[in-house]
């Protein structure tokens, strides 16, 4: 594993273990919570985060879990139900499930999870994301409501047309964008990139792809100026990229997440990702200039007729007096 990638995992795992003390903490006191629409929100993001991160990075098992239980968070979400015991039983299980595998990659000498502890787990889970999900419906009668929901009919809107009266579909709206698939992707070949090596073509593509993220939100002032900068970043070919690689990764994702949940405000640009913008290559030593060389011929003449023709009479001079003390020094031993 190249060290670009492992510095990734390691953010990943610290950033997976703050997230998953935000879930605990909510989870723990589930039944005030419930009634707090932004902390129930947090740990719907954090578990969003946690599923965004491991599908970057292959880890499968982990994905799996934390998108079971953001599909539950999501219910909480949008439709916030009674708090028993049970409900916090079977959600504390989920997250004992998660936390297990998080755990299991930090404490990895290799930073990879063992294929029969993830097989273990996720038969273990199962079961209780089914109760779990299964308890969830069963409060808020949701089957029914679901269904009657999505095979409701748009109705149709009546327009005064030239004096009459014309039924027209109702406009089309567009699904919105989900912010975290889309800069999860983007790190997922960026990722591929960097692992190919550094080379013109390969640092051309990814500066594209960092700035193609700017059309997420083009009203979103920070993210706008953090895709820019990045670029510029990944552009400057002073920076290796097992520098600016984990740099890069580490400050789009969390911007990305602060995106998706429309906090752009809260995005900055750290003082070392802006430092890459402008940090110079350093300046290769110049190397001296080769001594030149002249053939003196073996006759004295000869000799002395070369030396005049290739030195001045100021070099001349120095050198009989050189040569003068070699002599002297010669005989005196």
């Amino acid at each position: 594993m190249d060290d670009n990638k492992q510095q990734i995992i390691h953010y990943f795992i610290e950033e997976a273990q703050e997230h998953l003390e935000t879930v605990e903490q909510g989870l723990l006191d589930l039944a005030e919570v419930i009634a707090d629409a932004e902390r129930v929100n947090e740990m719907f993001r954090a578990a969003h985060s946690i599923k965004g991160g491991a599908a970057m990075l292959g880890f499968e098992g982990i994905q799996s879990i934390a998108h079971h239980l953001e599909d539950c968070f999501k219910i909480l979400r949008d439709q916030p139900v009674p708090v028993d015991q049970k409900l916090e039983t079977l959600f504390l299980q989920g997250y004992d499930a998660l936390k297990a595998l998080v755990e299991e990659l930090a404490t990895s000498p290799t930073l990879s999870l063992r294929p029969e502890i993830v097989e273990s787990v996720l038969t273990g889970s199962a079961a209780n994301f089914v109760a779990l999900k299964e308890y969830l419906e069963e409060m808020l009668n949701t089957n029914t409501h679901t269904h009657d929901t999505l095979n409701k009919e748009a109705p149709l809107v009546a327009a005064t047309v030239g004096g009459g009266t014309a039924v027209m579909a109702p406009p089309v709206v567009a699904p919105p964008v989900n912010v975290v698939a889309v800069v999860t992707t983007a790190l997922q070949q960026m990722l591929v990139l960097f692992k190919q090596g550094d080379n013109p073509a390969n640092r051309q593509q990814l500066v594209a792809i960092a700035r193609s993220l700017a059309t997420l939100r083009a009203d979103a002032t920070n993210w706008q100026a953090l895709v820019t900068v990045t670029g510029s970043a990944i552009a400057n070919p002073s920076n290796t990229y097992n520098a600016v690689a984990p740099l890069v990764i580490r400050e789009l994702k969390q911007a990305g997440d602060l995106l998706a949940a429309d906090r752009d405000r809260d995005i900055t640009i750290s003082a070392s990702l802006q430092q890459a913008t402008t940090t110079a290559a350093p300046v290769a030593p110049v190397a001296p200039a080769p001594a030149t060389q002249i053939t003196i011929p073996v006759d004295a003449r000869g000799a002395a007729q070369a030396i005049l023709q290739s030195f001045n009479r100021q070099q001349v001079t120095e050198l009989v007096v050189l040569l003068h003390r070699v002599i002297s020094n010669s005989k005196q031993n």
